[in-house]
């Protein structure tokens, strides 16, 4: 992999082949100016190439000249091979500042993939649904047997399978189905989580298919819905698709919808929905594999309390009512042509099982994929979103809360705010004695706005160069036309309109702050709450675990400088990607650990925080940066105070 040295700071990076140059400066936490989200629109990013070569993109603000002499726009530039990077004196930070700033932390430690060689070692890769191929011995005039005795004597008599039960469809498929290939059949058995439970023949199809055996796993959340195809036989994930859920049509948090589905109609337009967006997901993932819809033998589900009502078609109108009680924590097995899926009459629907109101399924999916129930460490499992769950615990015992966080953290309530697609800052620093800002966004696109992880990068470094305070307020004394007075109040100018691809100047102002502050308190006073609930405190923590597609992107570092992530050395932390997909395909593939989601269940304690009277006063001290209590983070304010006293002082130096 290729190492990439700046000068004159000397931070090397070492990055992945074909990395962009901005980016990897800002990996290695070194300053170059850049606002335009790396299209080469601004200029600004200029540096020197002293040893190396880049594969760079044209622009027209970099005339040949200067690349004759060496210049390339970072934002523009590849890396293939190891390189030493001059920066401007312009771009560049004052080494006393560089010592306070350690090269940012983007993302969490990967778990390992669990994956089918992973459960094959474990001899945990047991479909809960079993074909078996028969050859049956056709009837005749001396032995009429009636069509389903035929096939039960033959399992009992030749596979050693008795007691079974049998689902009616597969009595109304038998007889056609039986005569198709002349009594060659492949039977599907599902399996019981219990096993002194029967198994029950749910289908039949002619011929051998016990090599087309397939299940989808799928997670239905607030804002997106992800599906994956498997492949029964190998254990390997075929295709995956994802979606905006449709019904942010209809609100954008759980609360709206709930609302929503309390009008005339509500419930079954919220339930036809969200389904339609599943069997969208359905049809790609068919298509794609060019997979027959009749191989599928189930389907696996997972989704907050109140996904999983709506998409059942369940009222969830006292979920949001206290004391909070939904409807059911876990249901029996359904048909999916039941719910309006375009699947077979025999594929019945897996729904996760819930913990409470706020702590569905999706939660106890992630639990499980994470392992943290199985294993010693003490656990943080912080689920982030707009309703942001927590979990702590260990393979004795868990404890679980949800915090209302609002959509702040998936770019909602912010005035330039959006969702982490092209054009979204992602990443930012600030050059803290010209206030000067190095932005990059999704894509490497002109700005369009502000997704969740950039706005927690924008306010931190924000906050370590001074620019605000402990409260989210703007100096007003700042020598710099990027801080001013705008229609919500003060505001800091990321990116000026020539420089966007909306038109207009994308700006961050005190009510954004205030909403991300709000936002991270809510988390932050959940731990606090959740811990001191045990008898424990952030100390005891052995690990952290972030889940959900907003946990990928979070920098680390930034979260634990605004109080969203508690301050635990940088290697505690990891990340499990989609916990509720990953939950929802090892229960797919796995029988045994059906029966580990029951354990989940049944060892977990709710803490409705609401109804906690020491959450509230934790919530308060957490609406300060990072907190008000500066015994939770004496790092951070330590080097944070240090780098006020060095930034002013070069300022009066300058001045």
């Amino acid at each position: 992999m290729p190492k990439v040295t700046f000068l004159p700071s000397q931070r090397q990076v070492t990055v992945a082949e074909g990395e962009n140059l901005l980016r990897a400066a800002m990996l290695a936490g070194v300053h170059v100016n850049a606002s335009c989200g790396g299209q080469g629109a601004c200029g600004k990013c200029r540096v020197l190439l002293e040893s190396g070569q880049v594969e760079d993109g044209f622009s027209e603000r970099l005339s040949e000249e200067d690349r004759a002499q060496g210049f390339r726009l970072a934002c523009r530039s590849t890396v293939r091979e190891d390189l030493q990077v001059r920066i401007p004196i312009e771009s560049q930070l004052d080494s006393r500042i560089l010592t306070l700033q350690p090269p940012g932390q983007g993302v969490a430690f990967q778990l390992p993939d669990k994956d089918a060689a992973w459960l094959q070692e474990r001899d945990l890769f047991v479909p809960p649904f079993d074909l078996k191929y028969l050859e049956l011995e056709p009837p005749g005039a001396a032995n009429n047997e009636n069509d389903l005795n035929r096939l039960l004597r033959h399992l009992r008599e030749k596979e050693d399978e008795s007691g079974l039960q049998v689902d009616f469809d597969f009595i109304r498929k038998l007889p056609d189905t039986l005569r198709e290939d002349d009594f060659k059949v492949t039977v599907a058995l599902a399996r019981p989580v219990k096993p002194e439970r029967q198994s029950v023949l749910v289908n039949v199809q002619p011929g051998d298919r016990t090599k087309e055996h397939y299940a989808l796993a799928v997670d239905i959340g607030t804002t997106t819905i992800y599906g994956q195809l498997l492949d029964l036989f190998t254990g390997q994930v075929l295709a995956e698709e994802g979606a905006y859920n449709a019904q942010i049509s209809y609100g954008e948090d759980v609360i709206s919808r709930i609302m929503y589905a309390l009008k005339p109609g509500g419930l079954e337009k919220m339930q036809q929905v969200v389904v339609g967006t599943i069997n969208e997901i359905i049809h790609q993932l068919l298509a794609r594999t060019e997979v027959n819809p009749d191989d599928i033998s189930y389907l696996t589900v997972a989704g907050n309390t109140t996904m999983t009502q709506l998409f059942l078609a369940v009222q969830p109108k006292y979920i949001r009512l206290s004391p909070y009680t939904p409807a059911a924590c876990c249901y029996p097995l359904v048909k999916a042509v039941d719910l309006g899926l375009d699947l077979g009459r025999h594929v019945p629907t897996l729904v996760f099982p819930a913990v409470a109101s706020y702590v569905g399924g999706d939660v106890v999916a992630g639990v499980l994929g994470s392992m943290m129930y199985l294993e010693e460490p003490l656990t943080l499992f912080i689920d982030l979103g707009t309703n942001g769950e927590i979990v702590i615990g260990n393979r004795e015992w868990l404890a679980c809360a949800a915090c209302s966080a609002g959509p702040a953290f998936e770019g909602g309530g912010i005035e330039h705010g959006m969702r982490a697609t092209k054009g979204a800052i992602e990443d930012f620093s600030l050059n803290p004695l010209t206030c000067e800002p190095m932005i990059t966004t999704v894509g490497m696109a002109r700005p369009k706005g502000i997704c969740g992880s950039g706005l927690i990068n924008i306010v931190a470094a924000l906050f370590e160069a001074g620019l605000i305070d402990e409260r989210g307020k703007f100096q007003t004394d700042l020598p710099t036309d990027r801080v001013r007075r705008g229609e919500s109040g003060l505001e800091y100018v990321l990116a000026f309109a020539q420089d966007t691809d909306v038109g207009r100047d994308i700006t961050l102002n005190e009510i954004d702050i205030d909403n991300l502050i709000r936002a991270k308190g809510a988390m932050y006073s959940g731990y606090l709450t959740l811990l001191e609930g045990v008898g424990l405190s952030v100390e005891n923590l052995d690990r952290v675990i972030l889940a959900g597609g907003f946990g990928r992107y979070v920098n680390i570092e930034k979260a634990i400088t605004v109080g969203l992530l508690p301050e635990l050395p940088l290697e505690k932390f990891s990340y499990i990607g989609n916990g509720s997909l990953l939950g929802a395909r090892m229960v797919a593939l796995s029988n045994r650990l059906r029966a580990d989601v029951w354990r989940i269940i049944n060892m977990t304690t709710n803490f409705e925080l609401s109804e906690v009277a020491a959450y509230m006063d934790y919530y308060v001290g957490s609406l300060f940066l990072p907190h008000t209590e500066r015994r939770y983070f004496p790092a951070v304010n330590e080097r944070i105070s240090q780098m006020h006293q060095v930034t002013g002082r070069l300022c009066r130096e300058k001045a």
